[in-house]
């Protein structure tokens, strides 16, 4: 068989009379919706229910899926111990996807935790669809990661395999709530990324344009302070090269947060509609257009890390640069991204090197071996990946009226230990942020004294 239909459904605890006490009726849109997608399901009579919690466990580099035979839950961190949730899982389709993944090259598994304690986002919508009926059915869970779109669409093709060739017939539940940025009285405050975030999102789930999904403006998900994003991600994988029907029973934030139900039934296939290969020319055509634009700082990052990638070896600085590059000294950082994400970054404060070029030259290689978050970057990553040079200017001593995380970034010292933020960074947007992150990559308490500095950069990329 395989994928039969997939639902997005948010997850808000108070949904349920048990734990709202009568406050759920202020959602009563996303409770009919809800029963309506969950009715729907119950009706397709699945054999196993896959569900992406973003409440499950979470790693920055790998998605955990549940192991074991049973787990269970209940909602007493809501005031409600007495709601209970009880399932079997799926162990051949878990087992089963596992291996996919791995031939995929994806970092799928079941090692870390082995809680069999079900999260709130995976039990609501089990409760509801429960409560239309369905009941012979198992289940398997899977968390989100700090990784890609393009992985979380990848882990979704997994198990759209998986599915057919286990000739399973299965719903997806895409479990995961929209902004919590929509009102100033609500439990997360107001963000302009809120709302934006959601008429995004809503928008796309109704035509069912997953592309849209997943080229979303990361400065507005960040900003809006999303939960089911990377969610939606895995579904559009689940549902690759397949025609839906879609459509967006409900959305709506009376409490701050954003709640979004929609269903799409497979109706057959589509190649069209092959996202995964859309993300990959995109994101080739970024590395060409980065790489026809960059400048000669750039440039000899990209230099420096693919020829010691390939051969281990260090390259030879060209004759060619600009004299600045060659006769000036000071302080720099290379940034590796791939996909958009971080793959290292590593620099100096003060020059190290007798020319800028060296500094640049070496902090590169620094930045692609030796950056303690991540693994060494491989010959076969060379491709996908776009650089960026800061130059530092020569920091001066200031007090926090001094600093603006948008113009400068900022040095923060205390007894021995450093910590530096660069400026301009997505998601840093008062000085407080700034020197929070910074004491905390220096080790420093927040109620030990610092002296501050700040710096400004000149970035190439």
């Amino acid at each position: 068989m395989g994928i039969v239909a997939a639902f997005a459904v948010p997850h808000p605890p108070i949904i349920l009379p048990e734990v709202g006490h009568g406050e759920e009726k202020k959602i009563q849109r996303t409770i009919d919706a809800y029963r309506d997608v969950m009715r729907q399901a119950a009706e397709l009579k699945p054999d196993t229910v896959v569900i992406s919690s973003p409440h499950s466990l979470m790693y920055a580099d790998y998605f955990h899926i549940s192991p074991g035979k049973k787990a269970s839950g209940n909602f007493g961190d809501f005031g409600a111990p007495d709601v209970t949730i009880e399932v079997d899982y799926d162990t051949e389709f878990v087992s089963s996807l596992v291996d996919e993944a791995a031939m995929r090259e994806v970092p799928a598994g079941t090692l870390g935790a082995r809680s069999s304690m079900l999260d709130h986002a995976t039990m609501i919508p089990l409760r509801f669809l429960k409560e239309a009926g369905a009941d012979d059915f198992k289940v398997v869970r899977i968390g989100l990661s700090g990784l890609s779109a393009r992985m979380h669409y990848k882990l979704g093709e997994c198990i759209q395999a998986v599915s057919e060739k286990l000739g399973r017939r299965v719903v997806y539940i895409a479990s995961g709530d929209l902004s919590h940025k929509l009102k100033e009285n609500g439990p997360y405050g107001y963000a302009p990324e809120g709302p934006e975030f959601d008429r995004i999102c809503t928008e796309a789930l109704q035509k069912g344009d997953f592309m849209g999904l997943l080229s979303i403006n990361e400065k507005i998900s960040d900003k809006a302070a999303e939960c089911g994003l990377r969610s939606f991600w895995m579904m559009a994988g689940a549902l690759d090269r397949t025609a839906v029907e879609s459509n967006l029973l409900s959305a709506e934030g009376p409490f701050g947060v954003g709640y979004g139900v929609a269903s799409f039934k497979v109706t057959g296939t589509d190649d069209l509609r092959d996202f995964g290969t859309q993300m990959d020319n995109a994101r080739r055509d970024a590395v060409r257009k980065a790489r026809a634009d960059e400048d000669p700082w750039v440039h000899l990052a990209r230099l420096s890390v693919e020829h010691y990638t390939r051969t281990g070896s260090y390259a030879r600085i060209p004759d060619d640069l600009p004299a600045e590059m060659t006769t000036e000294r000071a302080g720099a950082f290379v940034s590796l991204h791939k996909d958009g994400e971080l793959r290292g970054c590593i620099g100096t404060i003060k020059p190290m090197q007798k020319s800028v070029a060296e500094e640049v030259f070496y902090n590169a290689i620094s930045a692609a071996v030796h950056d303690p978050r991540f693994s060494p970057v491989m010959p076969d990553e060379l491709n996908d990946i776009i650089y960026s040079v800061d130059i530092l200017g020569a920091p001066e001593k200031t007090d926090i009226n001094g600093l603006d995380p948008k113009q400068y970034g900022v040095i923060v010292s205390s007894k021995g230990r450093r910590g530096l933020l660069l400026p301009d960074l997505d998601g840093i947007d008062t000085v407080d942020e700034q020197i929070s992150i910074a004491r905390h990559k220096a080790g420093i308490g927040a109620d030990e004294p610092v002296e501050l500095s700040r710096f400004r950069v000149v970035r190439h990329h």
